[in-house]
């Protein structure tokens, strides 16, 4: 099975969609006691051929871990080229006026897919995220959080994406929220 789609090391060839593929490939093998990173590291070989099988076994010894494996075979044979112009996208990513906040993360989360070897921090992707909303989704997250500095602010954005698949429509009641109070305390306190 992890034979049918054999990766050469070819420049036409997709390394990352390469590896989500064994990746799919993998998720069906499940054995008792033992470490999904040894089925992977142990299976992996199999998958490739040519320069690509030829890289991988005289660095074996390099990678122990499957982190570690996958990191340098994306440093190996994704292009630099391309793995910048996917940073960009990552760094410079904006959500757009139509977009919904649902639709701007996802085609954030698409563009770190792209890219699993970016190596940007987690904390910085938050950081991006947030500050490629527009104002207006900002002012909704902010409502909801209230007021918290940077790093607490993406720790919370960080919960609240990590529960939105889950929960899309708790989400929105969280994200709405904040309009809700905004709207119902006009006025109070001003002088009629």
């Amino acid at each position: 099975m992890v034979q049918a789609s054999q990766f050469y090391g070819k420049a036409h060839e997709d390394a990352s969609a390469h590896l989500q593929n064994f990746l799919e490939i993998c998720s069906i093998f499940r054995i008792r006691g033992v470490a999904k990173d040894t089925i992977l590291l142990r299976l992996f070989p199999f998958s490739l051929l040519g320069k690509a099988k030829q890289w991988f076994y005289t660095n074996k010894d390099k990678h122990n871990t499957w982190d570690l494996c996958s990191t340098t075979f994306l440093t190996k044979f994704f292009p630099i080229a391309k793995t910048n112009a996917l940073r960009g996208k990552i760094s410079s990513f904006q959500q757009q006026h139509d977009e919904s906040f649902a639709e701007a993360w996802e085609r954030f989360q698409n563009y770190i897919e792209d890219c699993p070897h970016h190596g940007i921090e987690k904390w910085l992707l938050m950081q991006t995220f947030y500050h490629g909303l527009i104002s207006s989704t900002c002012e909704s997250i902010d409502a909801a959080v209230g007021e918290l500095s940077c790093h607490l602010r993406s720790q919370m954005l960080k919960h609240l994406l990590r529960r939105w698949p889950q929960n899309q429509h708790a989400m929105k009641n969280v994200l709405s929220h904040g309009r809700k109070e905004e709207e119902s305390t006009k006025g109070v306190g001003q002088p009629r």
